[in-house]
């Protein structure tokens, strides 16, 4: 794991050169920066996802604040230099604290034509190319529609185009090895992550520890990897194609130990946690599916914690199985994306009137049905919401950046056991992957999550025995008693049919039934008690227009909202981490202002839920493209409403 202190800056550490290079450079210039946004792009064989990550752990490493966002397509191999085949990784670091990944990259560097022609139009007006010309030849050129090479007409006039031989450099640095041209190829990656780390000043200590473990028992190919990123460093420090570098100074941070952390790792970390304060083990009972397959991988690493995983063979039984270990008295969890939450309602139901503990991860992408399993997407809310059969209210609650994953799985648990009921918590992809420095908590701090176990009778049966009444609910909660099977006295009926109030018999009394239902939506509505308040951030008091969001919209409205301020605007922000129940004073702050705007990545699922619940014709804000927002558009929309 790798920790840091947000120490003042590491910046001797940061320019020490990597010593392989018998070249004595000449000084070159210094700029300083206060952020830089950098997307690597090529074919998915390119590694671009572990030179974006390689760069990153060591941005954080000394002390920016960051955000990133891959972005990768759902096929394993698409034909190498078509457009369907390009994957990228954008990162922004900076001095200050940043909110998302960035609108429009500064540096573009792309391995291929088909890297070029995808990314192109998001680089700003000015930016910086670095092309690697090895791969822009006639065959890839046409592949992607280009009758002539960009790097030899105008067409690039607008950028800075630093044409770098990223392959045959690489190949040659490689020349001594007894290696296989494929696999001397395939290091330019580590090549361009050398060149980038040389200009803008990123630590490479870590990154060759990287290197020798990673590959640890492929010496050849370690050696290789170690050369090619040695080889790209020395490229910067010695061509006259790059006659300046970088530096951006470490963020100012509260004082502490961070590291870099994804959604998916921080999710999987907060169940771990909540397992632990809770003293419950715990239970992952999931079957595979993108983009929720990496909290599975994280907690099957985790089995000294009392972590057990299950990899079922489909949906419905990763579900059931988390289930029955709730029923157990364990800390049952499955985890899933769109397409396996509808399998899963079944269960879901169930858990519903066994009234039990059960948390489901859904980490949504775009749908409907397989959809487009890799980008990201907030449409699952309403199934959420209602996606069951009869009246089957659960809480849900949704993480506002990769960090908070780690505390809303810990909410979610909270709410799961002490109210004995199933919890949807909705991520998304765009959370799932993307990462940012996370202090890591301290230990005493967090809660404690101890449930409270039923361990003798509650009551009294026909004949004035003591008896156990399963449905005997706490009056503060409504929550019945969790009594684990095998608990002398406690024995209990357990199944799908109607319970009986107080009882737990099977009843099909109209009266009966009408009350247990009633009576499950009281518990779930009851819960707003205790969560917090929705907070509203309103500076001067004097804005007229609220932007209201949830889940992974957190940051591009945040930076949005900031920037809108700085134009002169009074503009009021809020976000809802809890979908159901609605935070007390909901409504409230909804009617305070003239017009309230709803940004999400659907075509406005909450905004219908809060038009019902509150009678406030809430203004929708729709994107349903497989990408996130960016905060310039939300930009345009918040003052093109400011201003109507």
């Amino acid at each position: 794991m790798h920790v840091r202190t947000m120490a003042p800056a590491r910046q001797e550490e940061a320019a020490r050169p990597v010593t392989m290079s018998p070249t004595t450079p000449a000084p070159k210039g210094v700029r300083q920066l206060d952020r830089v946004i950098i997307r690597f792009a090529g074919d998915s064989g390119d590694g671009i996802q572990v030179t974006g990550d390689r760069f990153t752990s060591e941005t954080a490493q000394l002390g920016n604040d960051l955000a990133t966002f891959p972005n990768f397509p759902a096929e394993i191999r698409a034909p190498a230099g078509t457009l369907p085949g390009v994957s990228s990784f954008q990162l922004q670091f900076a001095d200050h604290d940043v909110l998302t990944p960035g609108d429009r990259p500064d540096v573009l560097v792309v391995m291929n034509p088909a890297a070029l022609r995808a990314n192109l139009d998001d680089l700003r007006p000015g930016g910086r190319i670095i092309a690697n010309v090895d791969e822009f030849t006639s065959r890839n050129l046409k592949r992607v529609g280009y009758d002539a090479s960009p790097l030899d007409d105008d067409s690039l006039e607008a950028y800075t185009v630093h044409q770098v031989r990223l392959t045959s450099m690489a190949v040659e640095a490689l020349k001594d090895l007894d290696i296989g041209k494929k696999d001397a190829e395939r290091a330019k990656n580590m090549f361009a992550l050398g060149l980038l780390s040389w200009l803008y000043h990123r630590p490479t200590e870590r990154t060759l520890e990287f290197i020798a473990k990673r590959f640890g028992n492929i010496p050849d190919i370690a050696k290789a990897n170690t050369i090619a990123f040695t080889a790209g460093w020395n490229y910067g420090e010695t061509t006259e194609e790059f006659a300046i570098s970088y530096e951006i100074r470490p963020a100012a941070m509260p004082t502490g130990l961070y590291r870099r952390i994804t959604g998916n790792t921080a999710l999987a970390w907060g169940l771990v946690a909540a397992s632990r304060l809770s003293g419950l083990p715990l239970f992952l009972g999931a079957y595979p599916i993108t983009p929720a397959s990496d909290v599975l991988h994280e907690l099957s690493r985790h089995k000294r914690f009392d972590v057990h995983t299950f990899q079922a063979e489909d949906e419905i039984a990763g579900v059931g199985a988390a289930l029955g270990a709730s029923y157990g008295g364990a800390l049952g969890v499955t985890t899933t994306s769109g397409p396996g939450v509808s399998l899963k309602g079944e269960t879901i139901s169930l858990g519903i009137a066994l009234e039990l503990p059960l948390v489901v991860c859904d980490i949504q992408r775009a749908g409907p049905s397989t959809g487009m399993p890799t980008k990201t997407e907030q449409a699952d809310l309403l199934m959420a919401y209602g996606g069951r059969h009869g009246e089957a209210p659960v809480p849900i609650v949704a993480p506002q950046s990769p960090s908070d994953c780690f505390d809303i799985a810990l909410e979610a648990v909270r709410i799961a056991t002490t109210y004995r009921t199933p919890v949807i918590l909705l991520s998304d992809g765009y959370l799932a992957n993307g990462s940012e420095p996370w202090q890591i908590p301290d230990v005493a701090s967090l809660p404690d999550l101890t449930p409270t176990f039923a361990t003798e009778t509650n009551g009294t049966g026909a004949k004035g025995e003591p008896a156990f009444l399963p449905y005997l609910r706490d009056p503060e909660t409504l929550a019945r008693p969790w009594a684990v099977p095998g608990t002398p006295g406690l024995e209990h009926r357990i199944g799908g049919l109607e319970k009986a109030d107080g009882t737990g018999h099977i009843s099909y009394d109209p009266d009966n039934h009408d009350l247990m239902v009633r009576t499950r939506q009281a518990k779930i509505d009851g819960i707003a008690r205790a969560i917090p308040p929705l907070e509203v951030d309103d500076p001067d008091g004097r804005a007229r227009t609220l932007v209201l969001g949830w889940g992974s919209t957190y940051g591009p409205i945040g930076a949005a909202v900031r920037e809108v301020r700085e134009h002169g605007h009074s503009v009021a922000q809020a976000h809802l981490r809890y979908l159901n129940p609605f935070p007390e004073g909901t409504g409230e702050v909804l009617r305070r202002y003239d017009r309230v705007i709803v940004p999400e990545m659907n075509l406005g699922q909450l905004a219908s839920l809060l038009r019902a619940r509150y009678l406030v014709d809430v203004i929708s804000y729709n994107k349903v493209r497989g990408l996130p927002f960016t905060s310039s558009e939300l930009v345009d929309a918040i003052e093109e409403l400011v201003g109507g």
